[in-house]
């Protein structure tokens, strides 16, 4: 399994024509963009993944023109949009031989309001084009505020001053993220591991791995074990005190106290019964969206407080950043929800799968957003979420933090205890 890998994002905007694609080209030295003059020729974002000498790798995003009036030009335009705002570097080119502004007004005001780092390319189509700039900076005077460089973005010998111009005007925010900030060396930590119709065969999911790697690579020792839940949740007493004292045995045979368990976040119901008051827990999807969020577990913390508000009426969105096929007792299709029904009777439950997030005229309805960990998406575009949430003041939380408050107040806190949160 991959290990996700930081990137800086860098976006590329503006109108149709204006050069954005060969832009895009001139940065990955290869056709990665369609270039012609036909207007509206990128139909979508075009991605690109590039390793740049003093950055780093980097997320390229060669984005849609904002300005084509049709309705397949509003779908893009709103691409556009939702792409500037997972962008740590938004690179606006402008032709200065247009005589209209207004979208390069409207993408530069959005980027300064989402507080991102702007640097404006003037890509000069023919030589007289550069005698025009100073009439462009009087009709858009925020772009004084800004980094800028004049080019020809077809011309190859243009690029290593672009290079140049990005390494001295970007910095990047990515920064080192401890998964564990907890975790000690030469202890034992136990990845509590149900297998049911649902997981893949020959490999772990992506938290799974991430955690078992780091551990290891922190010169601590994983454990991992596969926790039968049918037997764990059995009526049978037998079963049910069986699959206990195997989990028991395996804490004992340790010949020490492993300092925390790391445990799948539906088997929270189990494990905050079993687990002893003096090891350390918490869960998988904790551990990852605080993580993606760049630790801003406390967020999601608090958005719990919205369970208490909820009533009948009140509108619950269950967010999954990935479309893992969806069998058996899943998570947020059948454990949230079917707790939701019975202790918050007449409250509405709707779903949003996938990479995509709604528009935020759709996220005031709810009540309460209750995401996934967010480990098959970026930084960034858990980030736009979580700003666009804020901003409209809507309450959210994720699957691990729920599947803990459901099993009461000690349970939360002993799974917040790790990341001082308790």
């Amino acid at each position: 399994m991959a290990i996700l890998v930081d990137r800086d994002h860098i976006g590329i905007f503006g109108r149709m024509n204006s050069g954005k694609s060969s832009v895009m080209n001139l940065l990955t030295q290869q056709e990665t963009s369609i270039v012609d003059p036909t207007p509206g020729t990128t139909a979508d974002t075009k991605i690109a993944l590039q390793e740049i000498h003093g950055m780093g790798p980097v997320k390229l995003f060669d984005t849609a023109g904002a300005d084509e009036g049709s309705v397949l030009g509003d779908k893009k335009r709103k691409k556009v949009f939702a792409d500037l705002k997972e962008c740590d570097l938004v690179i606006l080119v402008i032709d200065p031989s247009g005589r209209i502004f207004d979208i390069e007004d409207e993408l530069l005001n959005q980027a300064r309001d989402l507080d991102k780092q702007i640097l404006i390319i003037y890509n000069l189509f023919r030589p007289e084009d550069e005698k025009r700039i100073e009439e462009v900076e009087g009709r858009l005077p925020l772009l004084r505020f800004h980094k800028k460089i004049r080019l020809v973005a077809t011309d190859v010998e243009c690029r290593q001053p672009l290079l140049h111009s990005i390494l001295d005007n970007f910095e990047s925010r990515n920064h080192t993220m401890p998964l564990l900030p907890f975790l000690e060396e030469n202890e034992f930590y136990i990845l509590i591991i149900p297998m049911d119709e649902e997981t893949p065969p020959g490999r772990y999911l992506r938290p799974q791995a991430m955690v078992e790697e780091y551990i290891t690579r922190h010169w601590a020792y994983p454990v991992s074990f596969r926790l039968d839940l049918g037997k764990a949740r059995s009526a049978n007493e037998d079963e049910r005190e069986g699959e206990e004292k195997r989990f028991l045995g395996l804490i004992s045979g340790l010949g020490r106290q492993p300092k925390a368990i790391i445990t799948d976040s539906q088997a929270m119901d189990v494990m905050s019964r079993w687990c002893p008051e003096s090891i350390l827990l918490t869960t998988f999807s904790i551990v990852m969206i605080n993580y993606i969020s760049r630790g801003r577990l406390n967020l999601f913390a608090q958005g719990l407080k919205a369970m208490d508000e909820i009533g009948e009426g009140d509108a619950v969105l269950i967010v999954e950043a990935c479309n893992h096929s969806r069998i058996g007792e899943d998570i947020g299709t059948v454990q949230i929800p079917n707790y939701l029904k019975k202790r918050k009777p007449g409250v509405r439950i709707e779903y949003n799968f996938g990479r995509e997030f709604q528009e935020n005229e759709n996220l005031k309805k709810y009540k309460l957003v209750i995401h996934c960990g967010g480990c098959m998406i970026t930084p960034q575009k858990l980030s736009a979420r979580i700003r666009d949430l804020e901003n409209i003041g809507v309450s959210f939380t994720n699957y691990g933090l729920i599947l803990s408050y459901m099993q009461g107040q000690a349970a939360l806190k002993k799974v917040l205890t790790p990341w001082d949160l308790g």
